[in-house]
């Protein structure tokens, strides 16, 4: 199904058939890509006294319970209330779910310890940004960031400069296949999430912050998949929590001529 859509004063076609997952999937394994010190998730049948949810065990239905965590266990979009006194729900937050996006490919840069997404980079692609979402892969775009453990690896993130400077260019929804955008372990500070959503104080949040703008970590961006522009459905699970396992997919534009 093909559809057209206007972007930068030109026309652009998207076929629907065409869908491009960069999600990850949740699986009860240590395959499952982890971070934040958790163990895998876990994905079990219900045992109810000398019954069990499992037709393999001789019921009717397979009953099982999962428990996780939206921010350890894979591609996840949250809202503002994740670093936030007051309570914020995804499931409120987000309440559009096609978007405007451009996917670019970044190799952080080292600064001491860290490697770290500078605004300069940014700049550097020179690429319009005029888009409602930002995808960003990191280079090298290794296949292992489909299973890895990121706990205590001080993985990349963005400099909170970086942060600003799509903020300042209208970047309503980040994407990342990154655990955060901010360091590891930065004592708290989250300056990159702070400065997305413009908090500086977060027991008493201003009329500015950007409460319908998201977050949306741990994505994969397969190698097959070019830079350029795309249109974005980000697919939620309607959590009444600060965040939720998502499914964003990009449907490429082309430039009609």
């Amino acid at each position: 199904m093909n559809a057209e859509i206007r972007l930068h004063e030109k026309l652009y076609s998207f076929n629907l058939s065409h869908p491009l997952d960069i999600s990850l999937p949740l699986e009860a394994s240590k395959n499952n890509p982890i971070a934040w010190y958790l163990d895998a998730p876990e994905i079990n049948p219900v045992t109810i006294d000398n019954w069990t949810g499992s037709v393999a065990k001789g019921s009717s239905t397979n009953f099982n319970t999962i428990r996780f965590n939206p921010h350890a266990h894979g591609t996840h979009t949250e809202c503002l209330g994740h670093i936030t006194n007051d309570f914020y729900s995804i499931n409120q937050s987000l309440n559009q779910f096609f978007f405007t996006a451009i996917v670019i490919s970044v190799t952080p840069e080292k600064q001491n310890e860290d490697f770290v997404i500078t605004v300069e980079q940014l700049k550097n692609l020179g690429i319009n940004l005029n888009v409602e979402a930002l995808v960003i892969r990191t280079l090298p775009n290794l296949n292992s960031k489909r299973s890895k453990n990121y706990s205590h690896t001080n993985p990349p993130y963005l400099d909170v400069k970086a942060t600003q400077f799509l903020v300042e260019k209208g970047i309503q929804h980040l994407l990342i296949d990154l655990p955060s955008i901010d360091k590891e372990k930065d004592n708290g500070i989250l300056a990159s999430h702070k400065a997305f959503w413009n908090i500086t104080d977060v027991y008493n949040i201003s009329k500015d912050a950007r409460v319908n703008c998201t977050i949306t970590e741990f994505i994969f961006v397969d190698n097959s998949i070019l830079d350029g522009f795309y249109l974005l459905n980000l697919q939620i699970a309607s959590f009444e929590n600060d965040a939720t396992p998502s499914k964003p997919i990009l449907y490429k534009l082309e430039e009609k001529r």
